[in-house]
């Protein structure tokens, strides 16, 4: 503690409290040591208590606790702690209950309890908790389960799991971290702060009605008062059930429950909303992103909808670069973040809380250069009080994404194909020219170097063999079947077939594929200066941005601008399927929504397409648009935003030899308008 802050100075009285009068005495030697004015206390921590000591301390101030708070029967006046750490003693204390509880009556009520500890525990006896702040390597296997507890149990330290469950059920858990000491063969260890959850309950209720009302830009509620909040609320919702965020519903559950609320809600940034992790849906994608960085052109964006200040988006997150700039260049009222993959939301918390924690020169090692050698060291001491549990964990788990000699850039799904493109260009012994190529002055001299370096990167040979695969085009490439079958449409002038028909994928892919990628990469060469201005494949080829093409948020204006009090205060991030969110906003709400390309993860088979339109369409408001980008031309579901009360808008074809923007990698962008109703009934 004393390597962050001057414990002597910092706080009014600092206590130590043992059983053991040996380690008391031992305790008493070093802090005389030190020269420190700590009190070590001999007595049992179930009976300890402040009032008792501090009686002789000047600037002591105590607390007046009403008879409700904290079980008591009747109003006292107490001294309590703002910080108690149990530093691997909970597992050693026979009669734990007493102890946790008494460290309730303890901790002031805005205070925070730390610990870390033993433990021992597997999957199954943390499911369907949603308020223990992630469990991300929490699950220990059986061998080692009743290796570490028979181990321990020779010391009388004990490490059931019972210990850890009650320190969650009786905290609000702000952090949790679950590590392993390798040093010591794997032992099990777990890091705990949290702080208390009767206030955080009151604390609470205006913020969970302002979170809700923000997640579905609907009007606050009125204020309820401690546990009673779910009673009122209940039979008379002031609005539909189903437009209730499930951040609110979860709250709602937890309160009836006497459970302490989700961790998302005691953390110091409210912007990450509660998911459950547990779901297949989330689960699915391993613990990692798809896109680490973003692969859409904004400028152009921020051309055809003209952005203001006003404006409320939906957009989906992907590496969160686009949002940034929207951020920068707009400042829009509030930006809805969406993705279903919980790992792009951990990115995207990772870029905001550099911008709130962190200098331009950490921010720009990070992401400009893709490599942070101190990166576990700001993570923890900087970036952790930004962050959410769930994305604190993430990139625990991850340190080695900036810190090792690889790049950042070098990982997720999109890493696969940075680094093949970059061990093709060895292999073949085109590496210098790929240097050239990126440090090329004029598109004459960049139209050069291409020519000598695309027969290596369109060879048929390669795409037949690898790049038209359906392995290599969702895993590096997030091109999702029902996609890829799009591009052979186009491709064969083929009728549109549902993507569980193999049939008519196996023959044309390759070369259909092979097709696309010519008409993206050549006109590129062509129009464009990747050491200037196309920052999308110049960090592909190279790993890193350079100071002179990068993104926008990159800058050091956008640092300044980013980095000041309440420049995220209307980012909102979700985690779940985008129609999911969209049917949860209050009507006529949203004035923008940029989905990208995830109406191409459709089939023109099912109702969803129609689902998520129609459900556009009620949350938008009059004349609100919808900017989408497709690898079709025209997009089967163009007729369904038709239907269902849209103008539609090609804005942009990408036809052979042309260049739409820099990345110029789909084969349409769309403006649709709201101009009506759907045609069906609502949702």
């Amino acid at each position: 503690m004393q390597a962050y802050l001057d414990v002597p100075t910092f706080f009014a009285a600092v206590f130590l409290v043992d059983l053991s009068p040996s380690l008391c005495e031992v305790a008493r030697q070093r802090f005389r040591r030190l020269g420190w004015n700590v009190m070590v206390v001999c007595e049992d921590a179930r009976t300890f208590r402040l009032e008792d000591h501090l009686g002789r301390i000047a600037n002591a101030r105590p607390t007046v606790r009403a008879p409700t708070e904290y079980g008591s029967a009747y109003a006292s006046v107490v001294y309590n702690a703002d910080l108690i750490t149990m530093s691997y003693s909970l597992s050693m204390i026979p009669d734990y209950y007493n102890v946790v509880d008494s460290m309730v009556r303890l901790l002031a009520p805005s205070g925070i309890i730390g610990a870390v500890d033993f433990y021992v525990q597997s999957v199954v006896e943390t499911t369907g908790r949603n308020y223990i702040g992630g469990s991300v390597n929490r699950h220990v296997n059986w061998l080692s389960r009743v290796f570490w507890r028979a181990w321990f149990d020779c010391d009388r330290v004990s490490l059931e799991g019972a210990r850890r469950d009650y320190l969650e059920y009786r905290f609000g858990t702000k952090k949790i971290l679950n590590e392993r000491n390798y040093l010591l063969g794997g032992i099990p260890y777990y890091i705990f702060l949290g702080c208390h959850c009767e206030r955080a309950f009151a604390r609470t209720q205006a913020l969970l009605e302002t979170v809700d009302a923000s997640c579905t830009e609907s009007p606050p509620l009125s204020p309820a008062k401690g546990h009673e909040l779910a009673l009122p609320l209940l039979p008379e919702p002031a609005l539909p059930i189903e437009i209730r965020s499930k951040a609110y519903q979860s709250a709602i559950i937890n309160f009836s429950s006497n459970l302490p609320l989700p961790s998302t809600f005691y953390q110091n940034n409210q912007g990450r909303i509660y998911y459950d992790e547990h779901l297949r849906k989330h689960t699915r994608f391993n613990h990692d992103y798809l896109y680490a960085f973003t692969w859409e052109d904004p400028r152009v964006d921020q051309r055809l909808l003209q952005i203001s200040d006003s404006d409320t988006i939906l957009c989906l997150t992907s590496a969160g670069d686009n949002l940034l700039e929207y951020l920068i260049t707009a400042s829009p009222r509030r930006i809805h973040a969406v993705d279903l993959n919980p790992n792009q939301n951990h990115l995207l918390e990772l870029k905001v809380a550099a911008f709130q924690a962190l200098p331009y020169a950490d921010v720009w090692k990070m992401f400009g250069e893709g490599h942070h050698p101190n990166f576990r060291r700001i993570l923890t001491d900087k970036l952790s009080p930004y962050m959410s549990s769930q994305a604190f964990q993430f990139w625990m788990n991850n340190t080695g994404r900036f810190a090792s000699s690889t790049s950042f850039y070098d990982h997720g799904g999109s890493g696969h194909a940075v680094r093949l493109i970059r061990c093709l260009a060895r292999l073949s012994g085109l590496g210098g020219a790929v240097k050239e190529l990126c440090k090329s002055k004029t598109r004459h001299e960049q139209q050069e170097v291409w020519s000598r370096i695309r027969p290596m990167i369109l060879s048929r040979t390669l795409h037949w063999a690898l790049v038209g695969t359906g392995w290599f085009l969702w895993k590096a490439a997030g091109v999702p079947a029902n996609q890829r079958q799009m591009i052979i449409r186009d491709s064969t002038d083929a009728p549109f077939h549902d993507h569980t028909d193999h049939r008519h994928l196996t023959d044309t892919t390759g070369e259909a594929m092979w097709d696309y990628i010519v008409n993206t990469l050549d006109p590129i060469a062509r129009e464009t200066l990747l050491s200037e201005e196309n920052y999308h494949y110049l960090l592909t080829l190279t790993g890193r941005y350079t100071r002179r093409c990068h993104p926008a948020y990159l800058s050091p204006k956008a640092h300044t601008k980013l980095s000041r009090p309440k420049a995220f205060s209307g980012l909102r991030i979700h985690t779940d399927e985008l129609s999911e969110i969209i049917q949860r906003f209050a009507p006529a709400t949203l004035t923008i929504a940029i989905i990208m390309d995830s109406m191409d993860w459709f089939s023109p088979a099912s109702i969803d397409a129609s689902t998520q339109v129609r459900a556009l369409n009620r949350a938008l408001k009059p004349k609100g648009r919808v900017l989408l980008r497709s690898a079709g031309l025209k997009p089967w579901y163009v007729d369904v935003f038709e239907k269902e009360g849209f103008a539609v808008r090609r804005v942009a074809a990408r036809l052979p030899g042309m260049c739409v923007d820099r990345v110029n990698m789909y084969a349409s962008t769309w403006v649709m308008t709201k101009v009506g109703d759907p045609s069906s009934v609502g949702l």
